[in-house]
């Protein structure tokens, strides 16, 4: 195996009828059809760093605790996102989950955790995570120490959240 195989690489952000694809699950949850996307997306209202103008862009979601309101989410496009430098910026946010409304406070994971966050995900879903693994230049290893190594390269980020009265 040489050095360039197991380095991961990002993959580049969608431009042009990509771009508009990747969008738009976002015209789904202004048309009120989020929950048609389940529990496993959200959509993320984010401020810009540079700009101050609202942004917003549909993330999945990688763990979601209910008892506690906490979503945890990775960057797959790396840290340079906008969405994650933004909330890099101003950590402070506000989620659609479903129907419900959720101010959060991003928290970033270190390399170690996000060893532990992907090794979970990979148990809860195999074929996702061979897909993201594939997507980031990793070559295929099922293990629990392979996905713990792209775990460590993903920045992931949790959303510490409370509900919001609904608005209507």
């Amino acid at each position: 195996m040489t050095q360039q195989q197991s380095t991961p690489h990002r993959p580049q952000p969608p431009t042009g009828w990509r771009r508009l694809a990747f969008r738009l699950p976002i015209r789904l949850y202004h048309a009120g059809l989020g929950p048609l996307l389940g529990k496993r997306f959200l959509l993320l209202h984010h401020t810009g760093r540079k700009s101050g103008r609202k942004r917003q862009v549909v993330l999945e979601v990688v763990s979601y605790d209910k008892h506690t309101d906490i979503w945890t989410i990775a960057s797959g496009f790396g840290p340079k996102s906008d969405w994650y430098q933004n909330l890099r910026h101003r950590p402070q946010a506000t989620i659609q989950f479903g129907r419900r409304h959720f101010a959060v406070t991003a928290h970033f994971l270190s390399p170690e955790e996000g060893a532990d966050v992907m090794a979970d995900y990979a148990r809860r879903h195999p074929q996702a995570a061979r897909r993201l693994s594939s997507l980031m230049g990793f070559p295929r290893d099922d293990s629990q120490a392979a996905f713990r190594k792209v775990g460590e390269a993903i920045p992931f980020v949790r959303l510490e959240g409370t509900p919001q009265p609904s608005s209507a």
